[in-house]
């Protein structure tokens, strides 16, 4: 894989981590000082809020990094400035008017007609005070990840994180509950937009030049290039939409059928599931623009090493990742909220979603991929298709078998998602599917899970299997020959600014490759 998706996704990799972490810890706290009850009508109004961000989006951002990479590679700054200023417009347009339409009209409906939930209504009004500012934003993180840039999208998530978890605790302790944690959020989103800003004055400049003084855009070839960036976002925010049906649907019926404390049991094991999109959402995040410079390049030989890659080294992840999730359920529910054990009540549901996370991964590369050659439309078919088939199964299991009803609707659609996108990422890109890879790194996460199976499900079998699994997959990765003495240096390579980790990785890596030679 080249320096820009290896850098970029080292960089995004250990971002997301850190973030997924900061959003348990904003979790944890929630869900501890609210309650299950009330935890659960922030889990809805975080599904709602999400929704809507997407909708201020206009599903922008990916256009933006698309057209920044093609332009810069062609040597058109004037162009990649120009689309990240008509893309601001357009985005606070959209951002304001969602907005109102949330306080006024939405929210109302939601709570009082929909789910007949009048505490809701607030906190769901609230999320009106967010799509403006989560709109900008998502603009110039569009920009900074078109120019490969990925530590400055770090940069703006860190500020809005840690504001989010400072702001929502304060508020929650203060008395204002539900309403006060989403206000929090609201401040996070006003202090990430004031660090975009700043960051693209003061450093984007030297990536993207200003255009040469006296070149300037007439109204008719903004209106050409708005149009071609909302032409490219229609499909894109259709996907996105349908991508957060998958997972929003779920929330909506069991707060339509349940009560508030089983909303309160899945929110509590969702996020824990998506552990493994750390993974793939960082790769998709870089593998867009990669694949459109290359794409307009016409360059298809690293276009394929792009694609090839890309699902080696996500899925030499998330398969053990996704395996031990489901396996040491209960222990990481006790784990995480040992404050209040009962949300381990969400340990099967837990389970089941962590199989569909990983489903969902492979889906979420195959549209980075996608998208990068310019086919936005077929993850968008995929994805409404998929979020139809969520929303039925799901309105026939939950009322049924409840919060794992509902995880076992999200796991099938996911799978159902699966196929058809990374068939269709194979070919239209003229790639070859690493089968061989795949199989054995199978062969390896399986049976690193019988061990898992042997060891107790308890706090301290999970710290037992968390420190011996990795080992011994690594070890049967190693025995099976999955990795490529390509690979092999790749890693010593990527490693090489990280000092005595890289002297680590040097030292295992030449004991793989004795293991090679001898056998």
């Amino acid at each position: 894989m080249s320096s820009k998706i290896a850098k970029g996704g080292i960089i995004i990799v250990i971002g997301n981590a850190i973030f997924r972490v900061g959003g348990y810890i904003y979790r944890f706290i929630m869900a501890g000082l609210l309650g299950p009850a009330s935890y659960g009508i922030l889990t809805t109004t975080l599904q709602f809020q999400g929704i809507f961000q997407v909708l201020a989006a206009g599903g922008i951002p990916p256009a933006i990094a698309k057209y920044i990479a093609e332009y810069t590679a062609l040597d058109e700054n004037a162009l990649a400035r120009q689309t990240v200023y008509t893309s601001l417009k357009i985005m606070g347009i959209l951002g304001i008017l969602s907005g109102i339409i949330i306080v006024f009209i939405v929210a109302p409906w939601l709570a009082l007609d929909f789910f007949n939930k009048p505490e809701a209504l607030l906190p769901l009004q609230a999320v009106g005070l967010i799509t403006p500012f989560s709109a900008i934003v998502g603009g110039f993180r569009g920009s900074f990840q078109g120019a490969y840039k990925m530590e400055y999208i770090l940069y703006t998530r860190g500020v809005e994180q840690s504001c989010m978890i400072l702001f929502a605790t304060a508020l929650v302790i203060l008395g204002f509950s539900v309403f006060g944690a989403v206000i929090g959020s609201a401040g996070a989103f006003v202090a990430s937009t004031i660090m975009s800003i700043f960051i693209f004055q003061k450093y984007m400049v030297k990536i993207i030049p200003q255009p040469v003084e006296g070149l300037r855009f007439s109204l008719k070839e903004e209106l050409n290039l708005a149009k071609k960036i909302i032409t490219f976002s229609i499909p894109v925010i259709i996907t996105a939409l349908a991508e957060m049906g998958i997972f929003a649907i779920s929330t909506f019926i069991l707060a339509k059928f349940l009560d508030s404390r089983f909303v309160g049991y899945f929110g509590a094991s969702d996020p824990i599931s998506r552990l493994p999109l750390i993974i793939s959402s960082s790769i998709a995040t870089v593998i867009l623009p990669a694949v459109a410079a290359s794409f307009a390049k016409k360059n298809q030989k690293q276009l394929e090493k792009y694609v090839s890659q890309s699902y080696r080294y996500s899925l030499f992840i998330i398969i053990p990742m996704c395996i031990g999730l489901a396996l040491f359920a209960k222990p990481i529910m006790e784990l995480v909220y040992f404050t209040n054990l009962e949300y381990t009540a969400g340990a099967g549901a837990l389970a089941v979603l962590s199989i569909g996370m990983g489903f969902y991964s492979l889906f979420a590369v195959s549209t980075g991929i996608i998208q990068g050659i310019g086919n936005p439309r077929i993850p968008m078919y995929c994805l409404a298709g998929g979020a139809f088939l969520t929303f039925v199964l799901n309105w026939i299991m939950v009322p049924i078998y409840g919060i794992v009803g509902a995880s076992t609707a999200t796991t099938i659609a996911c799978f159902c998602l699966m196929l058809p996108m990374v068939y269709l990422s194979f070919k239209q890109t003229k790639s070859k599917f690493p089968m061989k890879f795949i199989v054995k790194t199978l062969i390896s996460a399986l049976l690193m899970g019988i061990i898992i199976i042997i060891l107790p499900k308890t706090v301290l079998g999970l710290i037992t299997g968390i420190i011996i699994c990795p080992i011994a997959y690594l070890i049967f990765l190693v025995l099976t020959k999955t990795f490529s003495l390509e690979d092999l240096d790749a890693i010593i390579f990527y490693t090489k600014k990280f000092g005595p980790i890289n002297k680590l990785v040097k030292k295992i890596v030449n004991l793989i490759k004795k293991v090679y030679d001898k056998y």
